[in-house]
């Protein structure tokens, strides 16, 4: 059996019955940071006073999910086993999704917990009056794949939330006021602890209110722009008699792909 367990994003009394029942009943946990997951069962064992049971905690991260995936057999599952993010629910922004979909194609039986989420907390908590929204996680570091995933949050016609570092927050708001000045945005940091605060505002606005050194995690709600759409796709910009590197570029403006990977791509056809 696999499960699913949602973790609180920061109050530990968000935990629910069913998370911490889980938990303690557990075999074998897999778990984002062991170091993290240990913790949490020592203090949820503290608090609520429940006994620990010997259980074996493996490592399951972005960096190594694939590869635990692959040397997996379906007699692993044969004992009772949970995953856990760091904090949160898995899945979003976290692994987990490959763990669902093995459990799928072996026919293993799995739940997933409902729980804590940073992202439709911040939704509700941004007063945007909108249904509909659209979740980026985060967006890429740097150079082009940066710029056309900001490009497709900003104009794709939805409410949009984006996670954001402390150390890139103030370059985010730069991006964003240098694309659209007037837009409104609501920001979120550490929701649900102490220093638990909100901004609403254009990006302009948030930046001056905010410490040029900021600490702690960021969510960022993107109020809704009417969208951009390209009627032209590739194949139209390849039936055009133009070099492959300007072919590349106007490929990369429809797409969002990077435009050096498209030219290389281009180049090997």
């Amino acid at each position: 059996m696999l499960t699913l367990v949602p973790t609180p994003i920061g109050n530990i009394a968000d935990i629910s019955l069913r998370a911490m029942e889980a938990l303690f009943r557990a075999d074998t946990i897999l778990c984002e940071d062991t170091r993290v997951t240990k913790k949490l069962l020592n203090l949820l064992s503290e608090r609520y006073h429940r006994p620990r049971k010997e259980q074996r905690f493996i490592a399951l991260h972005s960096h190594n999910e694939a590869q635990f995936i692959d040397n997996l057999h379906v007699n692993f599952f044969d004992a009772d086993v949970i995953y856990v993010s760091d904090a949160g629910m898995p899945g979003i922004s976290d692994p987990g999704q490959l763990l669902v979909r093995y459990a799928l194609e072996h026919e293993i039986a799995y739940d997933v917990l409902p729980g804590a989420n940073a992202a439709l907390t911040a939704f509700v908590a941004s007063g945007f009056v909108t249904t509909q929204m659209l979740f980026f996680g985060f967006l890429p570091h740097k150079g082009g794949d940066r710029k056309a995933a900001l490009l497709q949050a900003l104009y794709n016609g939805f409410t949009t939330v984006v996670y954001e570092s402390p150390h890139r927050l103030h370059k985010l708001l730069e991006e964003i006021h240098a694309e659209d000045a007037t837009r409104s945005l609501f920001l979120a940091k550490e929701l649900s602890k102490r220093y638990q605060h909100f901004y609403k505002g254009t990006a302009d606005q948030i930046r001056n209110a905010l410490n040029i050194h900021v600490k702690g995690e960021w969510v960022v709600v993107i109020e809704s722009a009417p969208a951009r759409y390209s009627s032209l796709s590739e194949a139209d910009v390849l039936a055009l008699n133009i070099p492959k590197k300007a072919a590349s570029k106007l490929i990369s403006k429809i797409t969002g792909e990077n435009p050096k990977k498209c030219y290389e791509r281009l180049i090997e056809s």
